[in-house]
C-alpha cells in the first residue's frame, strides 16, 4: 500500500510497548503530514539520544551521563536504597516524587524457568553497595508477582551478612480501589499489611 520506507518505519513502531499496527500508522501518518516540525526533528533526537545514552555504573539506570543525575545529585540521601526490576519502574517512582534515597536496578528478576539466575542480574553489585557505612536501608521494590517475590526473597537472604534493614514496598488496596473489585491475592496482602490508625 505504501513505499518500504513508509512500511518499515509503520513495522519498526509497532514494536514499541502501547503501540500496535494501527497506532503505529496512526502515527507515522501524522508524522508525514508535518515533516519539517515533528519527523525530522524527531530523527534528530532519537538520533542523538542513541549515541549519548549509557547506563551508569552506580545504579544501573539509563542516561546520558555516569553517574546519572539521580546518583550525581548530592542533595539525595545516601542511606537508603531502593531496589526495582527495570529502569521503567525507577522512573515511575522517581515520577510519585517520594523517594530522595538512591535506587538500584536488577536488570530483571530471577526466573529458573527462562533461565535467568543471580549471576544475570545486577545482586553482587547491590550487596557491594549495601556494605557502604553510609547504607542503613535497602528497600526492595520488585513487583508482586511470583518471579518479583522469588527475587526480593533471594535478595533478602543474600543481604543478612551485610546488617542493613531490608523492607518491602507494602502490597494491597490501591488508591481509589474498591474491595469488592480486588482480587483475592490482593486482599490477603493488603490484610497482612495492614497498619494502625
Amino acid at each position: 500500500m505504501n513505499g518500504r520506507e513508509i512500511e518499515n518505519l509503520i513495522k519498526l513502531l509497532s514494536r514499541l510497548p502501547g503501540l500496535g499496527p494501527r497506532s503505529a500508522r496512526r502515527a507515522v501518518l501524522q508524522m508525514l503530514k508535518k515533516p519539517e516540525t515533528l519527523m525530522i526533528p524527531l530523527s534528530h533526537a532519537l538520533e542523538e539520544t542513541a549515541n549519548a545514552m549509557t547506563n551508569c555504573g552506580i545504579c544501573g539506570n539509563i542516561d546520558v551521563v555516569d553517574p546519572c543525575h539521580i546518583c550525581a545529585d548530592r542533595n539525595r540521601t545516601r542511606d537508603a536504597i531502593c531496589v526495582v526490576e527495570e529502569v521503567q519502574d525507577l522512573w515511575a517512582l522517581e515520577r510519585a516524587g517520594a523517594f530522595k534515597g538512591q535506587y538500584h536496578v536488577l536488570g530483571g528478576t530471577l526466573s529458573p524457568l527462562d533461565g535467568v539466575g543471580p549471576d544475570d542480574l545486577r545482586i553482587d553489585q547491590l550487596i557491594e553497595r549495601a556494605r557502604d557505612e553510609a547504607v542503613t536501608e535497602v528497600i526492595l521494590a520488585t513487583n508482586a508477582t511470583v518471579d518479583g517475590q522469588t527475587t526480593a526473597h533471594y535478595i533478602t537472604e543474600r543481604l543478612i551478612e551485610t546488617g542493613v534493614k531490608v523492607t518491602r514496598l507494602a502490597h494491597g488496596v490501591p488508591v481509589g480501589g474498591e474491595l469488592d473489585y480486588l482480587d483475592e491475592g490482593t486482599l490477603a496482602a493488603a490484610l497482612r499489611s495492614r497498619s494502625a490508625v
